[in-house]
């Protein structure tokens, strides 16, 4: 695959018609995470599972998913690296903003050759629970069940990344360092068998990250050590509440003498998704696709 271009400004109306457009590729297969029922919740009683533009403002809002889903988006064939990304949509973990930060950002990653799996996880939060148990639960099914299925879609299950914005990206953030710990569910030897550790993640204005008690520190569910996978991560200066978290995050992977690869720009609030809004900050796909060209996430696979 060739480089790609180093980021630049593009021109505002280049970037309008590039959000308003449909997926370049669609949906190959949509699958339930859990099959045999979703764990400890046999008898949680729901309002129906809905999706709408509450506020008119081009962004659709999933509500109430008590049957979490992964929809994966092969990229084009001729272009296709191999290399798949599980992208998990904002919300604080109530709702999941399913377009700008979902099935749009599906669509970029096709456009640089990988392949794309949109998570639907659980949402709202779980009464007397953490915020992430059971998300954490539907994101760990989700990257087994990507390696399960590698031979199918093929492409490679040593290049399965995760992306996340917000509380996806907190999500994100948890799948990456809770490889080694034992998953809080009953595991099926045909699906958990295959590591639910992403090899590489990409943050976008992730939440929750500094310690609430301890505003100096990251926040104690996060265990970074030398073995924490490459991550790449992106925030505005004006998103004042989550900035400091990401800054801590990228100490301790320093620190730990993990990859890490750190933007703060200095204009941009949070929430920006694949949205225009005027800033520089919008051209953060560029970044991470450069990122990960320079990684070697996108190098297409030897043949044999």
């Amino acid at each position: 695959m060739k480089a790609l271009p180093r980021p630049s400004l593009l021109p505002a109306l280049l970037l309008s018609l590039f959000a308003a457009l449909p997926l370049a590729s669609s949906a190959e297969e949509s699958l339930p995470l859990w099959p045999e029922g979703v764990p400890g919740e046999a008898d949680l009683e729901m309002a129906p599972e809905s999706q709408e533009d509450k506020a008119n403002d081009g962004i659709w809002r999933v509500s109430n998913v008590s049957q979490p889903t992964l929809t994966f988006y092969p990229a084009p064939a001729d272009t296709n690296s191999g290399a798949t990304v599980v992208v998990c949509p904002g919300g604080g973990y109530n709702i999941l903003a399913i377009s700008h930060e979902g099935t749009q950002v599906c669509e970029w990653l096709n456009s640089i050759g990988v392949n794309a799996a949109l998570l639907k996880y659980r949402v709202p939060r779980r009464d007397g629970l953490e915020k992430h148990h059971a998300p954490l639960q539907d994101a760990q099914r989700a990257l087994s069940l990507v390696r399960q299925h590698a031979g199918k879609w093929k492409i490679d299950p040593d290049r399965v990344g995760i992306l996340g914005f917000s509380a996806g990206g907190h999500l994100a953030t948890m799948a990456l360092t809770s490889g080694k710990a034992p998953r809080t569910y009953k595991e099926d030897p045909k699906i958990d068998a295959t590591n639910c550790q992403p090899n590489f993640a990409i943050l976008v204005y992730p939440a929750y990250l500094q310690d609430e008690k301890n505003p100096d520190k990251l926040s104690p569910e996060i265990k970074i050590d030398k073995d924490t996978p490459p991550v790449f991560m992106v925030i505005a200066h004006g998103d004042k509440r989550f900035v400091q978290g990401n800054a801590l995050l990228y100490l301790e992977l320093a620190r730990a003498g993990a990859s890490a690869e750190l933007h703060i720009f200095a204009k941009g609030g949070h929430g920006f998704g694949m949205k225009h809004i005027g800033e520089e900050v919008q051209n953060w796909p560029q970044l991470a696709g450069n990122w990960m060209q320079a990684m070697g996430f996108l190098e297409a696979p030897k043949k044999p």
